[in-house]
């Protein structure tokens, strides 16, 4: 799940992946999905490639036990990719809901076309 890919024109670039799971109670106000968690004690088991099967240690694929992560908020930073720095994990303010966009019926403002 950890490799060095070695670009065409010799350059390399260290990549990896990160196993999802349906979310838990807690995660799941936030994402669906979650981050699979591998508890200390199953370390051995699962780095086990010898003499197991990935069928052999599908039951570690769980969610992470209520309160594992803490949830803070942070700022909308963190949803732009170019945004590298460490101020993307500190912590943000919880600012008031956006309002809801209302939506005219068809029909309410003729000057627009709708296809539905």
């Amino acid at each position: 799940l950890i490799e060095t890919y070695a670009e065409p024109g010799g350059s390399e670039m260290d990549t990896g992946a990160i196993l999802t799971i349906n979310a838990n109670a807690d995660i799941a106000q936030i994402h669906d999905r979650m981050p699979v968690v591998i508890d200390p004690r199953d370390f051995a088991r699962w780095l086990d490639c010898r003499t197991l099967e990935p069928r052999d240690v599908a039951d570690l694929l769980r969610p992470a036990q209520l309160d594992f992560f803490e949830a803070i908020p942070v700022s909308d930073l963190v949803n732009k990719v170019a945004n590298t720095g460490s101020e993307i994990q500190e912590r943000g303010e919880i600012g008031p809901e956006p309002e809801k966009v209302k939506r005219q019926k068809p029909g309410a403002d003729d000057s627009q076309m709708t296809l539905f």
